[in-house]
């Protein structure tokens, strides 16, 4: 029997584990990127990948900065959308969703007085630092 060096690097199921995602994503979406590095081996029946490598494509393709607002400014959900990139649609698909814990996707208003619903600052980035795939940068 040959000894044959085990690769060392992640598989799917463990960069998923690391990143908070579910394993279909990185499968299904993630893994399929052009971008996407080749195995550099096998583990069993898994692939293994780079760890450095993953995470560069993680970090140029997948992962967006933590949102950065004016902690007491109203905002409304065109203003937000605006500011990070997620749909005012999002928005208020997600007030009417909840996770599986039973908490809401995301948070009450902050002031509904004029016509539109407005969110401080502080309460849509406490909101984004909750979404998985957004980080906070260090500090």
């Amino acid at each position: 029997m040959v000894d044959r060096p085990t690769p060392t690097g992640e598989t799917l199921r463990e960069i998923a584990a690391r990143h908070g995602r579910a394993y279909n994503t990185l499968r299904t979406v993630w893994s399929r990127h052009p971008d996407w590095p080749e195995p550099i081996g096998k583990r069993g029946r898994s692939y293994v990948y780079d760890s450095a490598a993953v995470d560069k494509v993680v970090a140029e393709h997948f992962a967006r900065d933590a949102v950065e607002l004016e902690p007491l400014r109203l905002y409304t959900a065109r203003q937000i959308a605006e500011a990070t990139g997620i749909s005012a649609a999002t928005i208020r698909a997600d007030q009417a969703k909840t996770r599986a814990d039973g908490t809401p996707r995301w948070p009450a208003p902050d002031d509904t007085s004029g016509p539109a619903n407005r969110w401080y600052g502080k309460t849509i980035s406490h909101a984004f630092s909750k979404r998985r795939n957004y980080q906070q940068k260090p500090l």
